[in-house]
């Protein structure tokens, strides 16, 4: 679309976890951001989802910005965790039309804005590793492969969860004996304030401790690798291994494993503490993608979302300078 004075838009990171909104004018100012909890219809249903995208849009729009139930941005782009299925982007852009929150309404995976948010060449391959786990490639020539991204039905594995699981499993497998010795046998049980791994199991059984809490425990899994715990480093291990299987199979399908390509790396498992871990994802992905440059997102996700809005606006990406305003602002909000 042609790019107008004072034309506004809106980027939103939807994650299972939690929700960015980001407000941002042609220039790349900021003009507003929130973040609120997760909008995802597969956590919350889509009628909930939508309600809170809704809220959390029209709260960080301007006060007395257009009529209260008008379009707050001229173009919005939504990215989904979730926005998996033909079905899932027909419902959700059906009814974010509904919603009439911006003037152009774009529904992306999770994926297409991490992609964005770690490299300016709008193509390469990013891989999102928080909640859940997934991939989204993008070729020179504009062609898009990402995987199904439906967990275990999928074939999928990794993310927060998949690894406190497999935590909490190590820890008593160690403990009746079926398994190696770990740290892990007391991590884990500690970090819910009790004493036995097999009663963390029975309090998720029964409920008393939610199994979304497992989540809690990737972190810790990263520093127990870090100190030199042989089953954790294992199950370190084995998230690098997928998420290398990830970008080389997104590779292959779009033609990239002989290029230099950029592989962003987006998602809360990536900040954990084990210095070990970027080395070896690096060594893992350079297997089958030999030129392969990986890259950290430096600040909030939902730059990329903004980043994809602002690239429609003006009919290409958007200049250096308006980048760096809206990144450096991003960044300082985040920090706040």
């Amino acid at each position: 679309m042609t790019e107008a004075a004072g034309s506004v838009v809106v980027g939103v990171d939807g994650g299972n976890s939690k929700t960015d909104i980001a407000l941002a004018a042609s220039n790349g100012a900021l003009l507003g951001a929130v973040r609120g909890p997760t909008a995802s219809h597969q956590a919350v249903g889509l009628v909930e989802g939508l309600r809170r995208l809704g809220e959390l849009v029209r709260q960080v729009a301007p006060s007395g910005a257009g009529s209260p139930d008008g379009p707050v941005a001229d173009v919005g782009v939504y990215a989904l965790a979730g926005a998996d299925l033909p079905a899932d982007f027909r419902s959700l852009r059906s009814g974010l039309d509904a919603a009439r929150l911006s003037r152009e309404t774009v529904v992306v995976n999770d994926g297409a804005a991490a992609l964005r948010a770690g490299t300016r060449l709008g193509w390469g391959i990013a891989l999102v590793c928080g909640a859940g786990v997934n991939a989204y490639g993008r070729s020179p020539d504009g062609r898009v492969a990402r995987l199904a991204g439906l967990g275990e039905t999928s074939g999928d594995w990794g993310g927060g969860p998949a690894i406190g699981l497999a935590a909490l499993g190590a820890a008593v497998r160690a403990r009746d004996g079926r398994g190696g010795r770990t740290a892990l046998e007391r991590v884990v049980p500690a970090h819910f304030g009790v004493r036995r791994p097999a009663t963390v199991t029975a309090a998720v059984e029964t409920g008393r401790i939610p199994q979304e809490r497992l989540d809690e425990l990737a972190p810790l899994v990263f520093e127990t690798a870090a100190s030199g715990d042989e089953v954790a480093r294992a199950i370190v291990e084995r998230q690098s291994e997928e998420l290398a299987t990830m970008a080389a199979a997104l590779a292959r399908r779009l033609g990239l494993t002989r290029r230099e390509v950029d592989v962003v790396l987006s998602g809360g498992v990536f900040k954990g503490y084990d210095p070990a871990f970027l080395p070896d994802l690096t060594s893992r992905v350079r297997r089958h993608v030999p030129r392969a440059r990986l890259v950290r997102v430096d600040g909030p996700s939902v730059v990329g979302a903004t980043l994809l809005a602002l690239d429609m606006l003006s009919g290409d990406l958007v200049g250096s300078g308006v980048e760096a305003r809206l990144r450096e602002a991003l960044k300082a909000w985040e920090s706040r």
